[in-house]
């Protein structure tokens, strides 16, 4: 057996080497093609990118047609170098850096030189193009917006870099590739398939037909259309009232999750992204450092939920066992929870139960309902397990898996996370009572909290946020349709959703009703902390509101983040309601509440952040605002005042 087995060995290899080479040198040509490379030229057929459209069957995105220059550097002979950049209307020092950069990406590759000629800037120089070796046209499709709105949602094309050909073979110099939005998350299902056209060249240097007969040349095929789950009406009416204010709109299908709207603000024309001024464009937006036009606050912006988080507070104590529906506390315009630890309330006071709790939404009933939450256990750690681990069943605390790029976790803390804080131990309910109303360690995104209330108003379960409803001939994925069932029994929802109805009748967001619409909403503030050359400085609180109706089969959930807007009924209450009659009734009736927040301007607020810098998005001061400037808040004087106090008293200690 010894005897014949390398014998063996060396014949099978033998056999097997020779049937390749068999293969490659008769049967298969595409190594043919490579060794041939100088006397075959590789032309691209680039498919017009998939049409993007709303819910309702309205057209967002189509295609322009576009003119790149391409370059191959080492056919570039005896050209008039002057003339070639007079008609480009470049620099002979910008023509050196562009071949120079050819000639690194390969001497002998197409690489591109100067993207995106408009049909005037093509007419002129198709015209003396054959006194230009090394250079031809390629024609490609830029994308054409028929909208103004939802920048943050469609996202850009752009050329892609080095490091994106390294990555992805499928790409070459000068190739396009969507960025951000929907561009990015759809990019293989937009983008089609490039068609390539193999053409035989003689010595001269001149085409004399397709190689092999066109045996290996391509197609193109067209991108795949996108139907999108937004409504374009809503998306426009989002961002008109969010104009000089700051924030994010986020609207979702409950009984879907599709998204309906996706507003932040401040915002841009998608338009801004196309054509040869795309890159000085995006340098601006990029750069503007106090605006952030490119930050998209709906699935970016970490926030504390306040008071909005009170509904997963009750939902959890409810669940726990700790109370129901007749629990009452008393109120006494606040919660102590130890010597000189004392919770402000802005409730009426006095004997409170849940409904009250939640429609006037009292500190008192949460606080403590969260303490008993966490002391039903032996120990605090234990508490928080059970409690954290509620939250993360609602999609709190990890990314929301939805499909766009984009995206923060918020925070939802875990008794490890105390643990490393307190490593000694001495932590207990008190020492993190905070969490109770959405403020202490707790975070969410406008998403996580617009998908809170459309879970809530499905009495226990979502479906994974997603911007996509249908793809041309094709099916959309799977874990969209897929129900997520909390830990919670359906049949404490109720309760809860009685009192965020009787927000709207008598409580914190009495007066913003519609006639008609059955609405369930929870109004907050949160408080808002920013670094202010170096100081960590109190500014005003964020304005917060979610909500959804009707309140029987519910066909939208919203929330609303308008960050220094001080009350949630203030300036997120009446947008989160013209967004929900916008929505099902596709007519305002509201009009107060409209021209109010249409011409609402928060930008002496914003001023405050950044007195001397400049931005695009500079906010523009009336008369009234730059004296409100020069007004301090009754919160500021109110801060100053203390501190005096507390350094009279230090004076008389010493003293």
């Amino acid at each position: 057996m010894r005897k014949t087995l390398l014998p063996t060995i060396i014949i099978v290899s033998s056999v097997i080497l020779l049937a390749r080479l068999f293969y490659l040198q008769i049967i298969d040509d595409s190594l043919k093609i490579k060794s041939e490379n100088n006397a075959i030229k590789i032309k691209y057929d680039f498919p017009e990118r998939g049409y993007i459209y709303d819910r309702n069957g309205k057209l967002l995105v189509a295609n322009q047609p576009s003119y790149d220059i391409m370059v191959v550097p080492n056919e570039v002979k005896d050209i008039n170098v002057t003339e070639f950049c007079r008609i480009l209307q470049i620099t002979e020092k910008e023509y050196a850096e562009k071949i120079e950069k050819a000639k690194k990406y390969s001497p002998r590759l197409p690489s591109l030189f100067l993207p995106q000629l408009n049909k005037l800037e093509f007419a002129g120089f198709q015209e003396k193009i054959r006194k230009y070796n090394g250079f031809y046209i390629q024609k490609r499709s830029l994308r054409e917006y028929q909208t103004k709105n939802g920048a943050n949602v469609f996202g850009f094309i752009t050329q892609v870099n080095d490091a994106i050909i390294a990555k992805k073979p499928y790409y070459k110099s000068g190739d396009l590739i969507g960025m951000q939005g929907v561009e990015e998350a759809y990019e293989e299902i937009l983008r089609g398939v490039k068609g390539v056209k193999y053409i035989l060249k003689d010595k001269h240097n001149k085409e004399i037909g397709s190689y092999k007969e066109g045996k290996f040349d391509t197609i193109a095929k067209q991108g795949s259309d996108l139907t999108l789950s937004i409504d374009s009406e809503l998306q426009k009416y989002g961002e008109e009232l969010m104009i000089n204010k700051r924030g994010g709109i986020v609207a979702i299908e409950p009984s879907t999750g599709e998204i309906l709207a996706l507003v932040t603000a401040p915002t841009f024309d998608p338009s801004l992204l196309v054509g040869r001024q795309r890159s000085k464009n995006y340098t601006k937006l990029y750069n503007d450092s106090i605006a952030k036009p490119l930050y998209d606050r709906g699935l970016l912006g970490e926030f504390p939920p306040g008071s909005p988080f009170k509904i997963l507070t009750g939902l959890i104590g409810l669940q726990e066992g700790v109370i129901n529906e007749e629990t009452s506390f008393t109120c006494g315009h606040g919660f102590s929870y130890g010597r000189g630890a004392f919770m402000k309330c802005h409730c009426p006071g006095g004997i409170i139960k849940l409904n009250f709790g939640i429609y006037k939404s009292c500190n008192t009933y949460f606080a403590n309902t969260y303490k008993r939450t966490i002391e039903k256990y032996k120990k605090p750690k234990d508490g928080v397990t059970a409690w954290s681990n509620h939250l993360k069943s609602f999609g709190l605390g990890d990314f929301m898996g939805y499909d766009l790029p984009t995206g923060r976790k918020g925070h939802i803390p875990t008794s490890k996370f105390y643990e490393r804080f307190y490593p000694n131990g001495g932590w207990r309910a008190t020492t993190i009572i905070s969490n109770s109303i959405g403020q202490g360690e707790v975070s969410m995104t406008p998403i996580q909290l617009a998908n809170m209330m459309a879970t809530i108003a499905n009495r226990g379960y979502y479906y994974t946020p997603h911007i996509i409803k249908n793809i041309k001939g094709k099916k959309i994925d799977s874990k969209y349709t897929t129900k997520h069932v909390t830990t919670i029994d359906r049949k404490h929802f109720d309760p809860i959703i009685n009192g965020l109805f009787d927000v709207y009748n008598r409580g914190t967001a009495a007066g913003l009703g519609v006639t008609g619409l059955e609405i369930c909403g929870k109004t907050g503030t949160a408080e808002n902390f920013a670094k202010i050359n170096g100081k960590r400085v109190q500014l005003e609180d964020h304005s917060e509101f979610v909500a959804f109706a009707p309140r029987i089969q519910p066909k939208i959930a919203i929330a609303v983040i308008v960050e220094n807007g001080h009350y949630g009924n203030t300036w997120a209450g009446p947008i989160a309601t013209l967004m929900i009659e916008k929505y099902l009734n596709k007519k305002i009736t509201r009009k107060d509440l409209e021209k109010r927040m249409l011409e609402g301007n928060l930008n002496w607020q914003y001023r405050k952040l950044y007195p001397s810098k400049d931005s695009i998005h500079k906010p523009k001061l009336t008369k009234i605002d730059s004296l409100r400037l020069k007004l301090k808040s009754k919160k500021e004087i109110e801060a100053e005042k203390k501190k005096k106090q507390e350094e009279k008293k230090k004076d008389s200690v010493k003293k």
